[in-house]
């Protein structure tokens, strides 16, 4: 049985179309959008667009009352019909109300053209261009006309899904992947936690200031509690068809955060609520298409839970024997582990998958055997046995033989590697820890310390520590590998923390290893390769030169220049280097390592450094180190500082600053120069106490 190719688009006659009224009253609301945009205020073509949008709407609003139509970043959801995101002019609507954080309109009966021209007026304007957008200014803004509310949906605070590094800059922390993801549930979230109704005279907005939970429980919870209305239902599914969309494309740690957290909003929520969300989310067609992605990527249970859901909101257009079917294998999904659990699962979709595609057998069942057959595929077997039951102790009693009797074979080391599967690796570890045995223990080690379960140990959302540290020391050097891959890839500091204080245990193969990624464009990556091969204690041949003092992030020249400053036959010319860097932290770096030991040849930058317009940080540390140079660039970069300011009537000491006091007491240090006197007897000569004080205060060198 195949699946659907989710990349093979549907075919026209398939997709869920908007009426005829309805997809005419979008294009001219896009149209006007568009001119107020286009032309200033007054100009006469604005007049007759609001006047097309009003008849368009006005036939609509006679039927119905009420219009409301959702929003979502390239579509538009607009009574349980989400709007093709291939239309250029519906697309376009959609993205301009929702660039201003908009998450609904609604028109009621009464509304005038001038009401119409009034709030195209203010969604035109850009709000990229003017810093406002409607959705996240007064609320009074959104409710300021009888018969239109807008409604908003902010993402005042954006949270990302996994475990960001703060010192990582944010166009590489956010890349459009994990903002979407987390675009569209924290969207969800606000839209369901609203504190009023989307279809109400506010704007949906909720108390200034609150926070928006993002748990998926409340978040199901305010959902079934919600009155149902038709702005607020529309947002809520708008939303949805993104999320499935969103969960059949995404990879990664983002679309799976994003798949647990919809699943247990679906679970959360209740059949009815269910039922009333999918009829809004369009006819038929539109519906198994949202099933179709749903199924591949959200949980088993939540995919049974819509397809149970879709069932009844088609009249039981899915047969109840194969909702059973699907039950059990849900079931097995859910708990089974290993083998059956993963072949389950495919199972489920695949059915799912093909199932959907043409819904159209009511059940023929009665009732009364329909229920009972429902409550058989729910509860659990009562005479069979799984082998998984049976044997349940087998493999620790083979792993326990073993290490009384010190003889390892196959079928020990296939004992470990099912105990591996069923998560008890740790328990392997610490029974062979205790064991007296010799060689069994050795053999078990070497089995499971695997690049592939050491590697999926680093690559969990929580390190496992006590469990790596266990393993580490009995890994083979394949594993560098590895721990550089998760290094180099990982969203989570705390992980990158953990790989870096055990990497240097590897000796001389990470270094060779780490070296070969030192071109990587990525600055963090090149930063954490230079850390890796620096603190294997000597000085590595890839770190030998300077050439990564001359790198075009900072942060990678400040961990090179850690390194270089410890080794003595490359601290002389790294400290040079780092005294003329751009950046204050390298300079700085530069020069307090100088203070103790200041190379002959840095002296002309150093002094240089004294006498710039850099910062006020840099030129005392500089002045500090000229102190101990003791040689004549650096007498003359400190009386250039302190001598006195002649006039026409008397001589005046510079203005007394941290450089000046610096350079002042610098010049302790050159006691058999009458220039340098001259000028230390002048200021300590001075009224100022501080000058006064420092001019008898000694040279960086004698302190």
């Amino acid at each position: 049985m195949s699946l659907p190719d989710p990349n093979v688009p549907v075919a026209r006659a398939d997709r869920a179309t908007l009426s005829r009224d309805l997809s005419d009253f979008l294009i001219e609301l896009s149209i006007a959008l568009n001119k107020h945009g286009m032309y200033p205020e007054g100009h006469p073509s604005l007049a007759p667009a609001a006047g097309r949008v009003l008849e368009r709407v006005v036939p609509l609003l006679m039927e119905r009352g009420v219009l409301s139509l959702g929003v979502a970043r390239t579509q538009l959801v607009i009574e349980g019909v989400a709007t093709d995101p291939s239309n250029p002019v519906l697309k376009e609507l959609a993205d301009k109300l929702h660039r201003h954080h908009l998450g609904a309109i609604t028109f009621r009966s009464g509304v005038t053209t001038d009401e119409i021209r009034d709030m195209l007026g203010q969604v035109a304007i850009e709000p990229d261009r003017s810093g406002d957008p409607l959705g996240l200014g007064a609320p009074e803004r959104l409710s300021q006309w009888a018969h239109i509310v807008l409604h908003t949906m902010s993402y005042s605070r954006l949270e990302m899904l996994g475990e960001e590094g703060d010192d990582e800059p944010e166009e590489i922390r956010l890349s459009d992947k994990r903002v979407r993801a987390s675009q569209l549930w924290i969207g969800l979230a606000q839209a369901a936690m609203a504190a009023e109704e989307a279809g109400e005279e506010s704007s949906g907005r909720g108390t200034p200031g609150e926070e928006v939970e993002h748990d998926p429980v409340t978040v199901a919870r305010a959902i079934n509690s919600r009155a149902r209305t038709t702005a607020y239902d529309q947002v809520i599914v708008g939303y949805m068809l993104q999320i499935a969309e969103e969960l059949r494309m995404g990879e990664g740690r983002e679309a799976f955060e994003l798949k647990k957290r919809m699943s247990k909003l679906v679970g959360g929520l209740d059949a009815n609520t269910l039922q009333s969300l999918l009829a809004m989310g369009g006819d038929h067609d539109q519906r198994r298409r949202f099933l179709l992605n749903a199924s591949q990527g959200m949980a088993a249970d939540a995919v049974l839970d819509l397809v149970k859901a879709a069932s009844e909101s088609e009249e039981q257009g899915v047969s109840h024997s194969l909702l059973r079917v699907l039950q059990k294998l849900a079931r097995h999904a859910n708990v089974g582990e290993g083998r059956r659990k993963t072949e389950a699962d495919a199972a489920l979709r695949e059915q799912v998958a093909d199932l959907v595609r043409d819904w159209s057998l009511k059940d023929p069942n009665p009732e009364a055997y329909r229920l009972a057959l429902s409550r058989m595929a729910k509860s659990d077997s009562v005479f069979a046995t799984s082998p998984d039951q049976r044997f349940a102790a087998e493999p620790k009693r083979m792993v326990q033989m073993a290490l009384e009797a010190d003889v390892m074979g196959e079928a020990v080391g296939q004992a470990v590697d099912q105990l591996v599967e069923k998560g008890e690796l740790k328990w392997v570890l610490e029974i062979v820890a205790t064991s007296a045995a010799h060689d069994v223990p050795s053999a078990i080690r070497k089995r499971v310390a695997t690049p592939a379960i050491i590697g999926s140990i680093v690559r969990a959302e929580t390190v496992d520590v006590e469990l790596l540290d266990l393993l580490l020391p009995h890994a083979s050097s394949e594993v560098v590998e590895t721990l550089l891959d998760e290094l180099t890839e990982s969203d989570s500091s705390r992980t990158r923390r953990i790989l870096l204080e055990r990497l240097p245990s590897f000796g001389r193969e990470v270094g060779s290893r780490a070296s070969l990624r030192l071109t990587d464009a990525r600055w963090y990556v090149r930063r954490n390769m230079i850390k890796v091969i620096g603190d294997l204690g000597e000085l590595p041949e890839e770190l030998g030169g300077s050439e990564w003092l001359k790198d075009p992030d900072p942060r990678v020249r400040l961990e090179a220049l850690r390194i270089l400053l410890d080794h003595a036959e490359t601290r002389e010319r790294a400290i040079s280097l780092a005294v003329g860097d751009s950046d204050d932290r390298v300079a700085i770096m530069g020069l307090r390592t100088a203070l103790t030991d200041c190379p002959a040849s840095a002296a002309p930058r150093i002094a240089a450094a004294a006498v710039s317009n850099r910062s006020t940080e840099i030129r005392t540390v500089a002045a500090q180190v000229l102190g101990a140079a003791r040689s004549p660039v650096a007498l003359k970069a400190l009386l250039q500082l302190t001598a006195p300011r002649r006039s026409l009537l008397r001589t005046k000491l510079p203005p007394k600053t941290p450089v000046y006091l610096a350079a002042l007491r610098a010049l302790r240090g050159y006691p058999d120069e009458a220039a340098a006197r001259r000028v230390v007897e002048a200021a300590a000569a001075s009224s100022d106490p501080e000058i006064a004080r420092a001019a008898a205060e000694p040279s960086a060198r004698d302190q």
